[in-house]
This record gives structure tokens, sequence and C-alpha cells, in this order.
């Protein structure tokens, strides 16, 4: 039996409710941040799923004993006021998951790039051996200066998505970093240049395309991840290994949700034989963005 037996005026009630409404809303996106990742087939419904625990508890609240959700109001807009000004999750961050969610259910493609990867994922086309060997030479995920560096930026974004995106966040994080600092620079007309990821990591992330993905891939390798360098007609980029369909599938919501400004539209991807693996060039906004051309010449996997 419910302690409440008081009876309310029609704006009590009405009052009350939208205090309800009001816990609610930030309430579920911040019990989502705990919550592993729910999939029904191509449907991720944690965030709904958190939406239906908030409400159990604020209706569990106003069947019990309705003022009770007057002082569960106040800490929930208190924490969130806390988290703002303290720039943990915030008010924007709830926004964020919402429209993160709608995105990721209803307004984002994967492209699967049907290019002549696809069918000979090995070697295709013309192999550049210069290009390749000078590549492979120069990346290195073990040295010191590139260990630190990528700890350093791995934990520098979206550290509130830990403990529902895990190792993830890290890798996003590290390469979000290198994306909004890294700076075009030409080598010489006459001679291609490959610079080690210290260097470029020294020279204030400064380089051409492959001293991006030598960097991106070294980087990332030196925090647990799994990389490779795609060679293309003119140009290079580095690709971050998913998983299988499930693990794309969670790595796609986090892209979605972490890179929601503008909202991502299209993710783009290579699959074989089940391994999906992801575009990080610096030519888009987000992981996952649109190739450049499908004229591959050389896979450098490391």
């Amino acid at each position: 039996m419910p302690i409440d037996q008081s009876k309310y005026t029609t704006f009590q009630h009405f009052l009350l409710n939208l205090l309800s409404l009001l816990t609610l809303l930030p309430l579920a996106p911040y019990i989502n941040r705990f919550m592993p990742v729910i999939q029904l087939g191509q449907w991720h419904i944690d965030l709904f799923v958190s939406i239906l625990i908030a409400f159990l508890f604020t209706r569990i609240l106003l069947w019990v004993f309705k003022p009770l959700i007057i002082p569960a109001f106040v800490l929930v807009a208190g924490v969130m006021v806390f988290n703002t000004l303290t720039g943990r999750y915030s008010f924007t961050n709830v926004i964020n998951d919402y429209q993160g969610m709608v995105q990721g259910n209803w307004g984002t493609r994967d492209s699967k790039q049907l290019d002549i990867l696809s069918f000979y994922p090995r070697k295709v086309e013309t192999y550049v051996d210069k290009t390749v060997r000078g590549i492979r030479e120069k990346i290195n995920y073990q040295d010191s200066t590139v260990r630190n560096f990528s700890v350093e930026y791995s934990v520098a974004n979206f550290d509130e998505y830990w403990p529902k995106y895990g190792k993830i966040v890290r890798y996003l994080s590290l390469w979000s970093h290198i994306r909004k600092n890294f700076k075009y620079v030409n080598d010489s007309q006459r001679d291609e240049y490959f610079a080690t990821p210290m260097e470029t990591i020294r020279n204030g992330l400064g380089g051409d395309c492959d001293d991006h993905s030598i960097l991106v891939a070294s980087c990332l390798q030196s925090i647990g991840a799994r990389t490779r360098i795609v060679l293309i007609r003119g140009h290079a980029y580095p690709e971050l290994y998913c998983g299988n369909a499930q693990d794309f599938e969670v790595l796609k919501q986090a892209i979605v949700l972490l890179f929601n400004n503008p909202p991502v539209k299209e993710l783009y991807y290579h699959e074989m034989k089940g391994e999906y693996w992801i575009n990080l060039d610096y030519s888009a906004m987000h992981p996952g963005g649109r190739y450049l051309n499908d004229k591959v010449y050389a896979l450098i996997e490391l």
C-alpha cells in the first residue's frame, strides 16, 4: 500500500508529474553511461532500457509518496549543475546522448566499400614495394615518446563514457586529438619522405598523409588497438580493426554519439570474412569518413 493518501489539486498533480519528467530526462542517460551496450538486431536499445528504469523509479516515488519526487528532482538537478561546473557529465552530454540514440538508430547509414580490396585483401593492383617498405620501416609503437603521447591523449576526451564503451573511448579520444591538431605539410617535390611517429610528434603533428597514417597506426597500436594502412591512388590512410559485426555495431554507436556535431550521416568501412575495419583518415570530421577513392594499391597490416 502506498503511504501517500493525501488529496492533491489538479495543479499539484500536474506539478509533481512535471517534476517527475524533469527528473527522468537527465537521469536516464546518466544511468545509461554505466550500462553495457544492448543490441536488438541493428537497434541500439540500451538508452531505451535506461529510460524505462528511470521511468519506473519516478513512478515508484510518486506511488509511495508523491512529494518524494521533489528531493529526487533537486538531487538530480544539483548533480547535473555540479557536473556542468566541473566539466563532467553535463546537460550538454544529456542532449548529445538523446541525439546519438536517434541518429544511431534512424539517421546513420553504413557504407561497405565495394572495391578490389574486398576480393584481394592482401595484394591488389600494382604492389608499390618502395612505399610499403618505407612505411613499414618507420612504424614504431614501442617507443616511449609514442606510448606517452598516446596515453596522454587517450584520456583527454570522452572519459565520461569509459564505463560504457571501455577501450573504444581511448581509441576515439586519441584519434580525435590527432585529427584536430594534425597539420598537412608537403614532402619535397622530388622525394617521398616517411617520418617516424616520434618525428611527427616532435614536429607539432605536421606531415603528409603517409606521416599521418604512420602516426595514427603506431599510436593506436601502442595502447592495444589493431591497425593497418591502406595505400590508394595518391593517398594513404589508416584503418582501425573493429572486430566482428556485433563489435562494429558497438563502435558505430560510440562514433555516432561522440562525433555528433555535425551528425554522422554515413559510416564507411571494409569487411572481409566477418572482419570489420573502419576508416581513420583525417579528411573527415569523424572516424568512418568517406574514402577518397577506390583505387587500392596495397594493404599494410602491422
